[in-house]
């Protein structure tokens, strides 16, 4: 990946890379919160980066409420 430094502005060419990169790890399971900590970057850049690219997001893991959830 990119060599980032905290807080630069990535533009162009670059930004499509990091995309692309971004976008590959997070489709292969990788959660946003990972991926900006491996990149040193904010959740909402990494998702805004994902969301630029066309990425389809996953919900929000965790327990869920439907049909009998919680319930033995």
């Amino acid at each position: 990946m990119a060599d980032l430094k905290k807080g630069s502005r990535i533009t162009g060419g670059e930004r499509d890379k990091l995309a692309g990169d971004l976008r590959k790890k997070y489709d292969a399971g990788q959660s946003i919160r990972a991926l900006a900590e491996s990149t040193g970057r904010s959740y909402g850049f990494v998702h805004r980066i994902l969301s630029e690219s066309g990425a389809t997001l996953r919900g929000r893991g965790g327990a869920t409420r439907g049909k009998g959830a919680g319930k033995k």
